[in-house]
């Protein structure tokens, strides 16, 4: 079941802690890409450092803005691809960063466009999963309760999360806003001791 749009336009810590286990897909031209997400981080408003809207409503950030349950990709240090969940009302800047996913469809598909033979490492860490699931700066502000990208509920539930502090950025970092799946293989960075909701 794809995720309606209710499921996004709730506060973005109740959305980080179920969209562990969901599933990210990608049709692109008939061909299907997915994986599992076990790791994901929040980015909350003008008054997070670390979030895109902390400057303020720009060209490039505008997305946080607009309605949830749309996508939010944009190009990190003109290298990688991210892709983010947009959650809250609208006008409520923010989103979620999906870090990690494990891959469950398209595998073969996901080594060609990684140039990657081992499946563990396919999804593992923000900008590879991009690659892997074909994903760019064409699929900004798509629809993720529709169409070729979206987010669909399994029925998968992870045993125990984790949460800890975000990674990658250099402010903001005393939030334990990443939440990632207990002892999942395909967690990027490092993982924290501290388990169940975060603070």
């Amino acid at each position: 079941m794809v995720l309606p749009r209710s499921f996004y336009e709730r506060p973005t810590l109740q959305v980080l802690d179920d969209l562990i286990g969901k599933v990210l897909v990608h049709d692109a031209r008939g061909r299907r890409a997915a994986g599992i997400i076990v790791e994901a981080e929040a980015y909350i408003g003008e008054s997070d450092p670390a979030c895109h809207a902390a400057p303020g409503p720009t060209g490039r950030n505008a997305p946080l803005y607009g309605p949830p349950g749309r996508a939010y990709v944009y190009l990190n240090y003109g290298i990688h691809h991210l892709v983010n969940a947009v959650t809250e009302s609208e006008g409520s800047p923010a989103a979620i960063l999906i870090r990690a996913l494990e891959p469950v469809d398209g595998v073969d598909l996901m080594r060609r466009r990684r140039g990657s033979a081992d499946s563990g490492d396919l999804c593992r860490g923000p900008g590879n999963l991009t690659v892997a699931l074909g994903v760019d700066l064409r699929q900004n502000r798509r629809d993720l309760t529709s169409g070729s990208l979206r987010i669909e509920d399994h029925g998968i539930r992870p045993p125990a999360l984790v949460y800890s502090p975000r990674i990658g950025i250099r402010v903001g970092t005393d939030k334990p806003w990443r939440c990632h799946w207990q002892g999942h293989a395909a967690v990027s960075g490092a993982t924290s001791p501290r388990r169940g909701r975060r603070a």
